[in-house]
C-alpha cells in the first residue's frame, strides 16, 4: 500500500510539473506571437488559469502530505504531551471540517457547472471547480491518518513536526549544509 502512496504522489508531482510547462509555454508563446506577428494563441489565457489552479491545489495535497504547510506550534511546544496531543486532535478535527466543507461545496459546484463552458475553449467549468475535488479528498485522508496516528500514540508529538514556523526553517531544511555554514541552530 505504501508503493501505490509513494506512486500517486509521484504521479502528482509530475502532474504539477506538466501543468507547470504547459503555462510556461502557453504564456511565454502567446507573448511572443503577440509582438512578433500581432497573433496570439486564443486559448491561451483560459487554459494557463485553469492549468494555474489545478497546479495550486494539487501543490496543496503534496505540500499537506510532507507536512510544509507553514504554521505555529509555539503552543504545543509549551504545554504537557497529554494537552498536546488533544490540541493536536482538535485542530486536526477542525481541519477535517473544514476540508468536508471545501469537499462538499466543490462536488456542489462542479455538478452546477457542468454544462456551462469556457467561452474560449469549450471545456466544461466543471473541470474548473473538480480542482477542489481533487484537493479536499486526499488531504482529508491526509487529515484523517495524521489524526489517527497521533490519537494511537504513532507519532510523538513532542518530537513531531507537523507545520513548518517559518519558510527559512523549511530552507534549512532542505540545506542542511548552508544552516551549519551560517552556524544556524534549530531550537
Amino acid at each position: 500500500m505504501t508503493r501505490v502512496i509513494d506512486f500517486y504522489f509521484f504521479a502528482l508531482k509530475v502532474v504539477i510539473a506538466l501543468l507547470l510547462a504547459g503555462m510556461v509555454v502557453l504564456v511565454f508563446g502567446n507573448v511572443v506571437l503577440r509582438y512578433a506577428f500581432n497573433q496570439g494563441i486564443t486559448v491561451s489565457e483560459e487554459l494557463s488559469r485553469v492549468f494555474f489552479i489545478w497546479l495550486t491545489f494539487l501543490g496543496g495535497v503534496v505540500a499537506m502530505r510532507e507536512h510544509g504547510h507553514l504554521g505555529v506550534d509555539s503552543l504545543l511546544k509549551r504545554l504537557p504531551p497529554t494537552s498536546a496531543r488533544i490540541a493536536v486532535l482538535m485542530g486536526q478535527g477542525l481541519m477535517l471540517v473544514a476540508t468536508w466543507l471545501l469537499i462538499s461545496g466543490s462536488w456542489t459546484q462542479t455538478l452546477i457547472n457542468l454544462p456551462a463552458t469556457m467561452p474560449a475553449t469549450g471545456i466544461s467549468m466543471g473541470w474548473f471547480y473538480g480542482a477542489g475535488l481533487a484537493f479536499g479528498v486526499p488531504t482529508f485522508l491526509i487529515i484523517l491518518w495524521d489524526a489517527f496516528q497521533v490519537a494511537t500514540g504513532r507519532i510523538d508529538i513532542a518530537t513531531a513536526q507537523l507545520v513548518r514556523d517559518s519558510e527559512e526553517e523549511v530552507a534549512l531544511d532542505n540545506h542542511p549544509e548552508a544552516a551549519v555554514a551560517a552556524g544556524v541552530t534549530k531550537v
